[in-house]
């Protein structure tokens, strides 16, 4: 089968395309190997609202919530159950993937329990648990990027597990994400585990950034302020990937790194995250097209991946060299009464609220399910 020429030209120019997205039916029904062979894709990131969706559709699941009512399970046993099935078997389907990147690509994200996200240990002991039932080298244990979630990124990549950082909004909390990581792998060579097979991603959120400050500045209503819409997310994408090339590619900041590199380290991938976009007046390849650059990762829903397949357009580098005009974006949205530092700490709170919530429903969901099937086998 023929790969998409748009979505092969965006992975020459150094993107990798991984699918935001995961189902059984996806799996069992072949979709998801057809979108590797033709549409690039060489990774899956999931979350909790994902699999809140994939659980309340068809009937996927019921043999299996069938057969975990028999055994007693408990509706937090059951969805780990479940959910590390489908992301091990993701794992199998994108191993050949996996290897041919030499481990780069080919990656499954599973999220720890967004319930965790303030407490450390918690989480560390978690991202440990999921490590080992799914089992796989190419899994992505996906941790939030809060204030407690960076010692917990450090404790996990120092245990030699690979880690992709999530609901990253602002630069600030990007640059401590970056410097967790490089941490871990300190730690990790000091614990003696091969730096080479440690692998991570920052994924720095896109579109809702956009949506919160739009809904600002169409309050504040003047003309300087409507002119800045839709400016926002991008802009502060490319002041992110500029503090990734300080750290990781030949900036000022890039030593540390370079001396963690001649033992096996390897660079923390910027992930474009929230890509699809929300607001019809943009262009809906908007946060593809103008986020390409080498070595970064772009996660899209399957609307947008099929989007960019039909009419997406790459036109070279789009990230490189562009942080002075970015910081003059956030210049005039500051002057225009927007406060930045607020909308990121909403961002976040909601990110987590919002994931949190998907949890909530699937807990609710599944012990409905359990209940059900138990009822049905006696």
């Amino acid at each position: 089968m023929a790969q998409n020429e748009n979505l092969a030209a965006l992975s020459a120019a150094g993107v990798s395309v991984w699918l935001d997205d995961l189902s059984r039916d996806r799996i069992k029904s072949g979709n998801l190997a057809d979108l590797i062979a033709t549409r690039g894709v060489v990774g899956v990131t999931t979350n909790p609202s994902i699999f809140q969706a994939a659980l309340s559709q068809g009937h996927d699941y019921d043999a299996q919530v069938k057969e975990l009512a028999q055994q007693g399970a408990d509706a937090d046993a059951a969805i780990r159950t479940i959910t590390t099935d489908d992301v091990r078997a993701a794992c199998d389907v994108l191993a050949p993937v996996f290897e041919a990147s030499g481990g780069v690509d080919g990656r499954v994200s599973i999220e720890v329990d967004p319930r965790l996200a303030f407490d450390a240990d918690k989480t560390v002991a978690q991202a440990v648990e999921l490590w080992k039932i799914v089992d796989r080298p190419n899994l992505f244990i996906k941790i939030p990027a809060t204030e407690a979630g960076l010692p917990a990124i450090t404790a996990v990549i120092a245990e030699g597990i690979s880690v992709n950082v999530t609901l990253i909004f602002s630069v600030p909390r990007y640059r401590a994400v970056m410097g967790a990581y490089l941490d871990g792998l300190r730690a990790a060579k000091v614990a003696g585990h091969d730096l080479a097979k440690i692998h991570s991603v920052a994924s720095f959120f896109v579109s809702r950034v956009d949506t919160e400050i739009d809904k600002r500045l169409e309050a504040i209503g003047t003309p300087e302020a409507l002119a800045l819409r839709g400016k926002a997310g991008v802009a502060n994408a490319r002041l992110a990937y500029a503090e990734y090339q300080d750290v990781f590619d030949g900036g000022a900041h890039t030593s540390t790194y370079n001396h963690l590199a001649s033992q096996g380290g390897n660079r923390q991938r910027p992930l474009w995250a929230s890509t699809g976009v929300k607001n019809p007046d943009y262009p809906d390849t908007l946060y593809v097209t103008e986020l390409v650059g080498t070595n970064t990762v772009n996660t899209l829903p399957e609307k947008t991946l099929q989007a960019f397949a039909d009419h997406g357009e790459v036109r070279g580098d789009t990230l490189s060299g562009l942080a002075v005009e970015a910081a003059q974006v956030f210049a005039d949205l500051a002057a225009a009464g927007i406060d930045l530092a607020d909308v990121f700490e909403l961002l976040e709170r909601e990110g987590v609220d919002k994931f949190e919530s998907s949890w909530g429903e699937l807990l609710e969901a599944t012990t409905g399910e359990l209940r059900t099937a138990a009822a049905g086998s006696n």
